[in-house]
């Protein structure tokens, strides 16, 4: 039996989502749902979808956050940001709130429509790993921002084999079993960089905010810039990525960028 929902497209930096207060309606979506409404010609069309659901333990919130090809992600920084403003406009438009995710509980703060999120800790920094390619052997570097992602600086972002060199590192053995998602990062300055993203579940997007997050923790570690790193993604947004240092260790990471309203509407699932 097909059910009409109410939905809200949202547009994070390029990242696209599909938004659903699944608070009363107890959704459970399949695969094939969720495919079928982020089909770009066939659905609505989002890199991914977010529920809204009441919280488990303390967070004013919570999520499940489901990528394009129907998988549960831990993280999602841009779909972080445009979660918080959605999740504002049914807490009484509140400045400041919380949400649970896979990977712990994100605060978020809202100022119109810039939202700054507080990562999580990133963890498993490894610099300097090579690896095997069919684009010879490369110097790659990795750092879990909430998922797992891979930085690999290169002289010009435009001219990176995103889509190609992307898929196979993404499925490497040096990453098995989970994988990870592959970031293609471009200096700029002495605290700018460029970035283009292949994310696992969806391939490249416009924009990715944990990648963008990755990329700015393994500059800053790389070429010791302090914060905030500036990065522009392949939408043409700039996000700020902010980070206190204690030694080696980054804390209080936080991302800031534009979460925008698209449309609303309803979609027969």
């Amino acid at each position: 039996m097909c059910v009409l929902v109410e939905f809200t497209k949202m547009n994070g930096a390029g990242n696209d989502f599909v938004m659903i207060d699944n608070r009363e309606l107890g959704l459970e979506l399949t695969t094939e749902q969720i495919q079928k409404i982020c089909h770009r010609q066939r659905g609505v069309g989002a890199d991914g979808i977010l529920l809204l659901r009441l919280a488990k333990g303390d967070a004013d919130l919570g999520w499940d956050f489901f990528n394009q090809d129907g998988s549960e992600g831990e993280m999602c920084g841009n779909g972080a940001r445009c979660f918080a403003r959605f999740a504002q406009r049914h807490l009484d438009g509140r400045e400041a709130l919380s949400f649970e995710t896979l990977a712990g509980v994100i605060e978020a703060q809202l100022d119109g429509e810039s939202v700054t999120v507080g990562l999580t800790p990133p963890l498993d920094f490894r610099i300097g790993d090579r690896i095997d390619t069919s684009s010879g052997e490369l110097e790659i570097h990795s750092v879990n921002t909430g998922v797992p992602h891979a930085v690999l600086f290169v002289d010009d972002a435009d001219a990176a084999m995103v889509s190609k060199l992307g898929h196979e590192i993404r499925h490497h053995d040096h990453y098995a079993p989970a994988g990870t998602n592959v970031n293609f990062a471009q200096r700029t300055g002495d605290s700018s960089i460029r970035v283009r993203t292949y994310e696992r579940g969806v391939g490249e997007t416009l924009a990715c905010g944990t990648g963008v997050s990755a990329s700015a923790l393994i500059k800053a570690k790389l070429d010791e810039c302090g914060s905030p790193v500036s990065v522009r993604v392949l939408g043409g947004d700039d996000l700020a990525v902010a980070f206190e240092r204690d030694g080696d260790a980054f804390t209080n990471v936080q991302l800031t960028g534009p979460a925008e309203f698209v449309y609303s509407g309803q979609i027969e699932i």
